[in-house]
């Protein structure tokens, strides 16, 4: 066996690439475009490598090693880290279609210590209807749903007024699929669970629409011991009520590149809650560390949220591997810790490793209050 690289400070980050994941959906017998409109999900993988080089140089500022590693080569690699001086970052998550959720579990196995939540709740945020579930249990503002699977109730879903939405239960974390994803009755959420179901191969989470506004929460603990203060939370205004999986794919990935390339990609405008709505923003920040408190998100994370004129607040989505590359990650790193995403991470892995001796890297992700 190949001696462990003991030593210097080494923040490993691993990710899934598009293209491999390409290969994979289309040895399954996945068709096109629905292989693009899945592997899209994994656009931070294409949008980060680029920053590698910056990410390497911030790392080396701060007397801390860079390695970024491909999925398929983890097991191989973790087995020659020194748990002492290695932090392992994940990238891209998943357990259907995509195969990051491994990489915490390999790291547990070889016993690296990991930036983020523990793999079982990387596991679970990746099942939409689970999670939600788990999040109304905590007395967390979850919708209730229902889970159809080709036409066919799992769960029916609850009465609704408003009608329903419908997505996929694990296909990464979006707001909503298709122009239509919204439905005025159960017939109607079965019949999209069809289409859902034709496309993709996964079950249909049912969940009454909600009003408001879209909010994201965005979350990096640079420091160790930061608290809710350093929790982001702003509006998300594109001019439609819900992001479909066009308009993810028009601004992420190599779609979006193309887009940025040719001057047709429009990101949607960020605001602050707190300079709107502040009885929201401290509702939000509860319940973020709700989350922490009652399922262990810890380090970096973020929500995906409903708000409401009156301040009432819907949680939709929690997710323990944001997109960091993603137009709205970057603007809360300038934000809230006045860095670019480079140096936030690099700042973040240096912290762990170096800075706060009294922090044993093993110990990083449970440091938060």
């Amino acid at each position: 066996m190949t001696p462990k690289t003991i030593g210097r400070p080494t923040l490993i980050l691993v990710h899934e690439s598009e293209a491999a994941c390409r290969r994979r959906l289309a040895a399954a017998g996945f068709v096109e475009p629905c292989i693009s409109e899945i592997t899209s999900y994994l656009a931070q993988s294409t949008d980060m490598e680029p920053e590698f080089g910056m990410l390497e140089r911030a790392c080396a500022e701060r007397g801390v090693a860079f390695r970024p590693i491909a999925l398929d080569d983890a097991p191989a690699s973790f087995q020659d880290c020194d748990p002492a001086t290695t932090l392992v970052w994940t990238l891209t998550d998943g357990i259907a279609y995509f195969r990051g959720g491994a990489a915490p579990a390999l790291a547990r196995l070889y016993g690296l210590p990991t930036i983020g939540a523990d793999d079982s709740v990387s596991a679970l945020c990746q099942d939409k209807f689970r999670a939600g579930s788990v999040m109304r249990a905590l007395g967390l503002p979850a919708p209730a749903a229902g889970l159809a699977r080709g036409g066919e109730w799992i769960v029916p879903p609850p009465a609704s007024a408003s009608g329903y939405f419908v997505k996929p239960n694990r296909l990464g974390a979006k707001i909503g699929i298709w122009e239509d994803s919204r439905c005025a009755s159960p017939a109607g959420a079965l019949e999209l669970s069809r289409r859902i179901h034709a496309h993709y191969r996964d079950d249909a989470i049912v969940q009454p629409y909600v009003d408001g506004r879209n909010v994201r929460a965005s979350f990096l603990s640079v420091e160790p011991r930061a608290g809710m203060e350093r929790l982001g939370i702003c509006f998300v205004d594109s001019g439609s009520d819900f992001q479909t999986m066009a308009d993810s794919m028009a601004l992420y990935g190599e779609t979006g590149t193309r887009a940025r390339e040719e001057g047709s990609r429009s990101e949607p405008r960020l605001h602050a809650v707190c300079g709107v709505q502040p009885r929201a923003d401290r509702a939000i920040r509860d319940i973020a560390a709700r989350l922490i408190g009652g399922l262990g998100l810890a380090d970096v994370f973020s929500m995906d949220l409903r708000v409401e004129a009156d301040d009432i607040v819907h949680l939709i989505e929690f997710e323990v591997c944001p997109g960091l590359p993603c137009f709205d990650f970057r603007a809360y790193c300038l934000e809230n810790w006045g860095l670019e995403l480079a140096e936030a991470m690099a700042a973040t892995a240096a912290n762990r490793l170096i800075r706060d001796p009294s922090l044993s890297a093993g110990e990083a992700h449970r440091s938060m209050p």
